[in-house]
């Protein structure tokens, strides 16, 4: 336990250790998979193992008569039913864009299939086990169809079309800038830098894997999913409106303990529907959990970008204008809110920079593959990623430090608040003192004598830099304050915990500005029968979202208390002082604290009785105006020019995150957050075959992801300046790393690299991959 478990302290600020932590470490939380419900059945889908195909028939006759069988769902039988497919949550036309080709994602495949892992027949039997076995009866006619699983084939001249309603497989665009205005600026530029990139698809493979189970009571005609969501409040509207075609008083939907979502479950997939359906079908509880092969092929990925930039830059590296044409891959469905990230991807480019013009075009397309969504920091890391690659190129082709380029080029205090090329206005921060004090803290001076001595061992050392901004906070939300007749308090909320330790820092907050102890405040969450409404967790935004609600909710607490209290103190209301969970009269000679004075809201009779029976408040707060959470990451790799591996030496990161509701967990969000981004620089890649479609990264033993010895020692610092656009001056978290990693740590490769010739690498910087350069800008050399 910390000290300030151990001393008492438990308000705003304090890093106190996660209250969730005790169940998780010791094997008791409650998992979707853990729920047992007397004569429940398992589901198991028949995947596709074609990424294109027209479905010819379908043969079910002998996996119905399998042992243990209970039903066959096929596509046929869903339109038979009447159930609907699953609709993007929104498109570029729906904010005034350009209109593009929304597609509507059945439970099962109808007439064709568009990627390998596409749902094609779902079974339900005894045991997972014959249900796994009876998928294997089942006799699909394919007739196979060409594939595209590369953007650039998907819009080379006469590719197979993903969609024959979406010509050239391009399916909407967005753009923002001033394309006149970066013409000019670079028809007057001193140096001229361009730049390809590709940002690897990747997968979340949460640690724990998605998993349902639907019951349908026929006697009220009502349906129960216990799903593993970040959102259950939209899962049942989207359900309920584009599938089952019901009210939503009609679907109860639980989210237990989620073990890790990053933006991969914030909305419902097929299964979701298919084991409330087959519940249906059968008059039984119907489960279904994901194998990793299956989360491999099946789970939303994110990423898969290609993108072509230009800067142009006056003769001291001023950055007079940026063009960027992008193309983003959706996969074989527009999904969730896959066209998040089609935006962040170009609104977020600009970055801390004061770029002077800016155009910035970005197609989202359709390939064989599975579709992609928001994967943590959502279109910010593709964008962070592009502007940190130009500005470290730039600084090699000018001959200028990459510090310095940098500085040169940020966006001063005095210009806060500052209107960007693309729609933001940053309200606050110092981004020079991030980009000072993080270089102060990774040790420039010491840099020399460490590259000597990786010299002496053979070894490249490099160093990369990488700063960022993204948005915290999206739409809108609300949070529930109730108490209970003995005082204790129940906080509701909308939003839902995966890994941001909303039952910790809720309770603290509430805490402090009610007096309440800590340890006598409940968090409940992830119930839309205990929860009225709530819009989920995602985009960084429990803390300003959340927070600036329940602060709204505690003041109206305070005001309704009011009154009770000053007539247990036999005043007026006018005359009472509240102040750390008492009011008091201005003499301070008499007071009462509030849980005491709330207890009046629960009185059978008397005069007391009149402030009603119940107390419980709701606040509500909007993004209209997000935060701006910032800050700079340094690294220092060493790379084998032998066998091209890449470890890193050192991290530091300086991150501007408001006010820190609790360091401890922030810390730990930003641990999180710069392992994912780590995976995403050195390890992760989701791959296709390039002709065939089929997927080659299928297991874990395909798809690398990151151990605790790639981890290399971590030097975080908090930098709290306040927000200015919540009352509580929070900005977000979660993402940060995410999005600030892969710049640095490539930036660093490629600096350790670069006095052998090698000048660009795609991520990931794999072994091979970067084994491969070497040996590429030797040949070049020699030639």
């Amino acid at each position: 336990m910390n000290d300030a478990n151990h001393q008492g302290l438990t308000g705003i600020g304090q890093p106190l250790s996660r209250t969730e932590d005790k169940r998780f470490l010791t094997g008791k939380g409650r998992y979707v998979d853990d729920i047992r419900r007397q004569g429940a059945a398992h589901g198991v889908a028949l995947l596709s193992p074609y990424a294109h195909a027209r479905i010819l028939s379908i043969d079910a006759s002998q996996a119905e008569s399998a042992p243990g069988v209970l039903c066959v769902l096929k596509g046929d039988d869903a339109l038979h039913d009447g159930l609907g497919g699953m609709p993007p949550l929104f498109m570029p036309e729906d904010a005034g864009g350009p209109k593009g080709y929304r597609t509507a994602r059945p439970l099962l495949a109808q007439g064709k299939v568009r990627f390998v892992g596409d749902r094609v027949a779902f079974v339900v039997a005894e045991t997972a086990a014959q249900a796994r076995d009876a998928c294997e009866l089942i006799m699909v006619d394919y007739e196979p169809l060409d594939a595209v699983v590369h953007l650039d084939d998907a819009v080379a001249e006469g590719a197979p079309l993903v969609w024959d309603e979406a010509p050239a497989n391009k399916c909407c665009m967005v753009m923002f800038g001033d394309e006149a205005a970066v013409e000019k600026a670079f028809l007057e530029a001193a140096h001229k830098v361009s730049i390809r990139l590709e940002s690897n698809r990747i997968s979340a493979n949460s640690l724990e894997p998605r998993a349902a189970l639907g019951e349908y009571d026929p006697l009220e005609d009502f349906y129960t999913l216990h799903t593993s969501s970040q959102n259950p409040h939209g899962a049942r509207t989207m359900l309920c409106a584009s599938v089952f075609h019901i009210s939503e008083s009609q679907m109860r939907v639980v989210s237990p303990d989620v073990g890790g979502g990053f933006g991969m479950k914030a909305d419902p997939y097929p299964e979701d529907g298919l084991v409330l359906w087959a519940a249906r079908r059968t008059g039984r509880p119907v489960r279904w959990t994901a194998t990793r092969s299956e989360s491999l092929q099946g789970d939303t990925h994110g990423r898969d970008q290609v993108v072509h930039a230009d800067m142009a830059l006056d003769p001291d590296g001023g950055i007079l204008g940026i063009r960027v044409r992008s193309r983003h891959g959706f996969g074989a469905f527009v999904v969730s809110a896959a066209v998040a990230p089609l935006t962040f991807a170009m609104r977020f480019v600009p970055s801390v920079y004061a770029v002077k013009a800016y155009h910035a075009v970005n197609e989202g397309v359709f390939t064989n593959a599975s579709p992609t969504g928001p994967y943590r920091g959502a279109g910010r890391p593709e964008a962070t990623y592009l502007i940190e690659r130009l500005l470290d190129r730039a600084a090699t082709e000018i001959g200028m430090d990459a510090y310095e380029i940098r500085r040169r080029n940020l966006i001063r205090p005095d210009q806060l608040p500052y209107a960007t090329h693309t729609g933001f206005v940053y309200d606050s921060g110092d981004f020079f003192h991030a980009l000072d004090e993080c270089t102060a803290r990774s040790d420039v001076a010491g840099y020399a004598q460490r590259k000597a001595e990786s010299e002496r061992k053979g070894l490249l050392r490099g160093r990369g830099i990488g700063m960022f901004i993204e948005q915290g906070g999206i739409f809108n939300d609300q949070m529930t304050i109730r108490f209970s007749p003995s005082g204790h308090v129940t906080i509701l909320s909308g939003l839902h915990s995966h890994g941001q330790s909303h039952a910790t820092v809720f309770p603290q907050l509430v805490s402090e500005w009610l007096g309440v102890p800590y340890g006598l405040i409940r968090y409940v969450q992830g119930d839309t029968d205990k929860v009225s409404f709530g819009r989920g967790t995602y985009a960084a935004r429990s803390s300003m979202i959340g927070g600036c609600a329940l602060r709204l909710a505690a003041d109206e607490i305070i005001q309704k208390v009011r009154p009770a209290a000053a007539m247990q103190l036999g005043v007026g209301p006018d005359s009472l002082l509240y102040e750390n969970g008492f009011f008091q009269i201005q003499d301070g000679e008499k007071r009462i604290a509030l849980s005491d004075a709330a207890k009046a809201f629960f009185i059978k009779a008397g005069p007391l009785s009149k402030f009603g029976v119940g107390l419980e408040a709701t606040g509500t707060w909007s993004a209209d105006a997000p935060n701006f959470p910032n800050g700079c990451h340094i690294c220092e790799v060493e790379v084998d020019p032998e066998t091209g591996v890449v470890r890193i030496d050192r991290y530091n990161a300086v991150d501007d995150v408001g006010i820190a509701l609790n360091p401890l967990v922030c810390e730990g969000q930003m641990h999180g957050a710069i392992a994912q981004g780590l995976g995403q620089a050195l390890l992760e890649h989701v791959v296709y075959d390039r002709d065939s479609g089929q997927l080659l990264t299928g297991s874990l033993m395909d798809y690398g992801m990151p151990r605790a010895d790639d981890m290399p020692p971590l030097n975080l610092q908090l930098l709290e300046i306040p927000s200015t656009t919540n009352p509580l001056g929070v900005k977000g978290v979660a993402e940060s790393g995410t999005i600030a990693a892969p710049p640095t740590i490539i930036n660093a490769v490629i600096d350790a690299l670069r006095p052998l010739g090698v000048e660009h690498l795609d991520m990931p910087a794999t072994p091979l991959k970067v084994w491969q350069a070497i040996q590429s800008a030797k040949q070049s050399r020699a030639a």
